[in-house]
């Protein structure tokens, strides 16, 4: 009886170990989240970029998250940091479609967020180290 209890107490411990790599894991995924900042002067922007009016007018479908957990990899769902060291992105919002880099228009649910244009998903891609 004896035997089985540890054998037990061992299978236990292997699957905690297992869950702890696969949080670990998981957390390594959302590290490459987009972040974004908003700068006030369009000469530290990475991407500027224009709000719309319509959804069929825009390059980019944006749902905005309010939490790190639930950010996408480049696929429309942003996050807005308050600090410009954690972001991905800095982004300048211009008043003239005609001088944006990516013109966005926000969705009110994350199933709509997404590329209109794929030709204009490396402006987000997040930049090498």
């Amino acid at each position: 009886m004896e035997i089985i209890e540890n054998q037990i107490k061992t299978i236990i411990k292997r699957m905690k170990n297992l869950l702890v790599l696969l949080v670990i894991l998981l957390s390594f995924g959302f590290a490459n989240s987009q972040k974004v900042y908003v700068v006030n002067n369009s000469a530290f922007a990475d991407v500027k970029v224009y709000v719309v009016n319509s959804a069929i007018f825009a390059d980019l479908l944006v749902y905005k998250v309010d939490n790190s957990a639930f950010v996408g990899k480049n696929d429309g769902e942003w996050l807005f940091v308050s600090n410009r060291a954690f972001a991905d992105k800095k982004i300048y919002f211009v008043n003239n479609r005609a001088f944006a880099d990516l013109k966005i228009f926000y969705v009110d649910s994350r199933i709509f967020a997404g590329w209109n244009n794929k030709d204009k998903m490396h402006l987000m891609e997040k930049s090498k180290p």
